[in-house]
């Protein structure tokens, strides 16, 4: 299969390095000085930039390629972006996160809060922390917790902070604090490996699918295009 890689920075130079064992060539490359759109490829793997990738998408319509989307930042324009997906028929898998473990994490995340949110006597919150680099805070995947959460009726305010400081690839802790005990829950990440796995999984699903998808449909395996 032959990617497409959109962003060359950390995330994209480890697809690339794991590209061969997940049978995937990278075809060609998007970056500041790279700009070949002609490249044939089957599919688009985008870690650019939430700014960069309204533009990037636009390729993605216009040679009707499926796209794997790993940048953030960009979810106040994720309709538009559905609707046009929708007009070219093409597959998007998009995701804050696209390692295995976050998105196991999410599920324990949001049965938490379903046993929790009866008890009124606890107060939820979400901290995050990211290496100093990371534009965004709240993370991606924080605000995919809390809507989580959110959706598994947890209906009192949820507390959101963030730490951005040197090489950290990503934490998250979920916490219930009550008046005689604490509950957290925290997924670390070593590095970032199961990101790019993740991605390069999706890449290869999202293959004769049209529709908009999330790393949760990825992991539940095959199943009919949308």
């Amino acid at each position: 299969m032959r990617i497409l890689l959109v962003g060359y920075g950390k995330m994209g130079q480890l697809i690339e390095e794991l590209a061969p064992a997940h049978d995937c060539e990278v075809a060609g490359r998007i970056d500041v000085d790279t700009a070949d759109w002609t490249v044939p490829a089957d599919v688009a793997v985008d870690f650019s930039t939430a700014d960069a990738l309204r533009a990037n998408f636009a390729r993605y319509v216009e040679r009707q390629l499926p796209a794997v989307i790993g940048t953030t930042g960009w979810f106040s324009h994720e309709v538009e972006l559905r609707q046009e997906a929708e007009r070219a028929g093409i597959g998007v898998v998009a995701a804050a996160n696209f390692s295995i473990g976050v998105n196991l994490f999410q599920l324990m995340v949001a049965e938490a809060a379903r046993l929790t949110a009866p008890h009124t006597q606890f107060d939820a919150w979400v901290h995050e922390a990211h290496h100093a680099a990371k534009i965004d805070a709240p993370s991606g995947t924080a605000l995919q917790l809390r809507d989580a959460m959110v959706g598994a009726a947890y209906d009192r305010p949820i507390d959101m902070s963030s730490t951005r400081a040197g090489a950290i690839p990503g934490i998250h802790t979920i916490g219930f604090d009550g008046p005689s005990d604490t509950i957290e829950l925290t997924h670390r990440a070593r590095d970032r490996r199961g990101f790019a796995a993740g991605a390069l999984l999706a890449a290869r699903w999202v293959q004769g699918r049209r529709g908009w998808y999330s790393m949760a449909d990825v992991l539940a395996g095959d199943r009919p295009s949308a």
